[in-house]
């Protein structure tokens, strides 16, 4: 197995986590699947609970954002003589939650709800984060010659927190020295990697950016930050130009430091 030299100058490891540290198919599998089966039963047991009140209005006022903007809503009807009032606000709640992750939406309104049972999940143990077997003893050498390791995704920071903490190899928070989501801006977006730097408190040239999409790796790149893409199975395919132009890892345990090939 081929090994990469990382830049000598190089004090930061900023790392994406789907198809880098952790399956594409754990979103798609593991976590879609369980706010659709759990998502009437968590509604029924937290209905009248100070959170879950705010995500159904949050989600009530998408809703009519909708129904303004002429988005088709699939709308339950529900007999009234058979259900309360509580079961036909919840089938209703149910139904656009459906909707919207049918649709492919990220609504912070769905956004919030979704973070909230994953909470619950991971706590009760019923999730727990996937995480490459090469990626922990890597940031375990990393952190061990004094680089820093920051997590950069378009999950929730919340949302990272949790898969990391609750990960198959235990609670890992404390291998991770920050996290950054889309609140520092979007990941194709080269701002925000002068932005991440500039919060670490480093020039953009002492990064090194693991991802596994090239649109990241090339914003990343115009912004000075050294990039190395991650290819795992399941990755989208990278074209020959694509090949060529970047450096390639397929395990973590490829990357040499100090330009130690």
């Amino acid at each position: 197995m081929a090994t990469i030299g990382v830049p000598a100058n190089t004090s930061v490891f900023l790392l994406d986590i789907e198809g880098t540290t952790t399956p594409i198919t754990f979103v798609k599998d593991i976590l879609f699947p369980y706010i659709k089966e759990h998502l009437e039963d968590y509604l029924s047991a937290h209905w009248e609970e100070d959170e879950c009140k705010q995500d159904v209005h949050l989600l009530k006022k998408q809703a009519e954002e909708d129904l303004r903007q002429n988005r088709a809503c699939h709308v339950h009807a529900v007999d009234q003589t058979v259900h309360t009032d509580e079961e036909k606000a919840i089938r209703e709640v149910v139904d656009n939650v459906l909707w919207q992750m049918a649709a492919d939406r990220k609504t912070t309104a769905l956004k919030q709800l979704q973070g909230h049972m994953w909470r619950a999940a991971y706590a009760a143990g019923r999730i727990k984060g996937e995480v490459y077997p090469d990626v922990v003893p890597a940031i375990r050498r990393w952190k061990q010659q004094g680089l820093k390791i920051y997590i950069y995704s378009s999950g929730s920071v919340e949302a990272q927190k949790l898969l990391f903490g609750h990960s198959v190899e235990g609670d890992l928070l404390d291998l991770f020295d920050g996290h950054f989501d889309t609140n520092i801006g979007a990941k194709v977006e080269s701002k925000s990697y002068e932005k991440i730097a500039e919060r670490i408190g480093c020039p953009p040239e002492d990064i090194m950016f693991l991802t596994d999409v090239t649109r990241e790796a090339k914003a990343a790149e115009d912004a000075g930050v050294n990039v190395t893409v991650v290819v795992r199975p399941g990755n989208l395919e990278l074209t020959e130009e694509e090949k060529a132009h970047y450096n390639t890892i397929t395990s973590f345990s490829q990357l040499e430091l100090n330009g130690n090939a």
